[in-house]
């Protein structure tokens, strides 16, 4: 029996219990807002105990997660050292996920199995991903013993805000620098490269008046109005704008949230709008935020007596493949191959994640992981969201034989 059989054999033999795992994290909640996720942090020590993997703790402080918005991170590291040279493989998951929302027909917190796929939300994206990960690492340690190299696990909660009290401050405060990465993702494919986003408030102030007099105000409501449609006109350029990678397309603009005015019978004097735009691989973030503000004053500048505030809140830049990725997509390739029965395509996806900051700190790295071929499929960040067990098993398989090549 091959290394990879007795993997494979051992993964399927404790598959139970890696599901009754990701049951047990899918029902400690991590919605993000209000982003309280010490608690799932702890959780997640308490069983990986349990396994024999002793997880470093390292709490962000409170005033600087408070600042950011959300209410607590603890991000968790295991580490595993398997003798002298070899390469330092991480692993990173994030449990941080967006609140449920509406029309769940499972409990998003159960943990519920039905025909072959475990309900609830983030059981995709991605605390799948801390089952597999965590028992690739197990079954390598239980069958293939390795001698040489290093694995990490990290499981961090700050991917939704864009990762920077996440993966961005543990390698921040020195506290990793692997020499390979592998983070979350779905099954079918090996994700490389990915775009960036940036995210910006939008302020437009008028001057609020009785509706009855109408003249005496500036309605901030007709100037944001303006400027939402230049905005969007942007899209039909963006069209021509196209990229290279495989999976990515070309940029798009999202106004997300629009709040303002303060009844019917007053002229708005205040709206704020918030707005995200997909930045593919290819582009420069700094001429793209320059040109958002140039359309924003051009089209408030048609409206007098209009000003605007513009607050950027998120600057992700896209995942750009590094060279030094070859072995990891090698082998996800040729074991993904083999256990879905189907080729395991390298490409890019419109998301942004957190993996940029492993890359732009010079770590070669690539998304893999539990989960069908799409977003979509997953439910993720909608209701209902699911994983297919058999990818779980299979994704799992993967990992495990790709750690086993790359300590070899």
């Amino acid at each position: 029996m091959t290394d990879y059989a007795k993997l494979d054999a051992w993964i399927d033999a404790h598959f139970d219990e890696e599901v009754q795992f990701l049951q047990q994290l899918v029902q400690v909640p991590t919605d993000t807002p209000p982003g309280n996720n010490a608690p799932h942090a702890e959780r997640t020590a308490e069983l990986l105990k349990d396994f024999g993997l002793d997880a470093e703790k390292h709490a962000v402080p409170a005033q600087e997660v408070k600042d950011y918005g959300l209410e607590s991170i603890t991000n968790l590291i295991v580490r595993r050292k398997y003798g002298n040279g070899g390469r330092t493989v991480a692993l990173n998951a994030h449990g941080d996920v967006v609140p449920p929302g509406e029309g769940w027909t499972h409990d998003p917190y159960g943990g519920e199995i039905v025909d072959g796929s475990l309900y609830g939300r983030a059981a995709a994206v991605s605390k799948s991903d801390f089952a597999s990960f965590t028992f690739a690492l197990r079954a390598l340690e239980a069958v293939a013993k390795p001698t040489q190299g290093s694995i990490e696990l990290h499981f961090t909660y700050d991917e939704e805000f864009g990762g920077i009290l996440g993966p961005g401050w543990l390698l921040e405060k020195g506290l990793t620098k692997p020499d390979l990465m592998i983070a979350a993702g779905f099954s079918y494919e090996v994700v490389t490269a990915h775009n960036g986003c940036l995210q910006m408030e939008v302020t437009v102030h008028g001057k609020m008046a009785h509706a009855a007099v109408p003249t005496t105000g500036i309605d901030a409501l007709q100037g944001a109005t303006k400027i939402l449609n230049a905005l969007y006109a942007q899209n039909t350029l963006y069209q021509q704008v196209t990229s290279k990678v495989e999976g990515i397309t070309h940029p798009y603009l999202n106004v997300g949230r629009i709040e303002g005015g303060t009844n019917t019978n007053v002229v708005p004097g205040k709206v704020v709008f918030k707005l995200d735009r997909r930045m593919i691989p290819e582009e420069n973030p700094v001429e793209v935020e320059a040109n958002i503000r140039q359309v924003i004053a051009d089209a408030a500048a048609e409206s007098a007596g209009i000003t605007v505030e513009i607050k950027r809140m998120l600057l992700a830049n896209s995942m750009k493949p590094l060279a030094g990725n070859k072995p990891l997509v090698d082998a996800i390739q040729k074991h993904g191959g083999e256990l879905f029965g189907e080729p395991i395509k390298a490409m890019g996806t419109p998301l942004y994640t957190d993996v940029r900051l492993y890359v732009e700190a010079g770590i070669p790295g690539v998304i893999y992981g539990a989960g069908p071929r799409t977003v979509l499929e997953s439910h993720a960040k909608r209701s209902d969201e699911r994983v297919v067990l058999e990818d779980l098993r299979r994704a799992t398989k993967v990992v495990a034989r790709t750690l086993s090549d790359l300590l070899a």
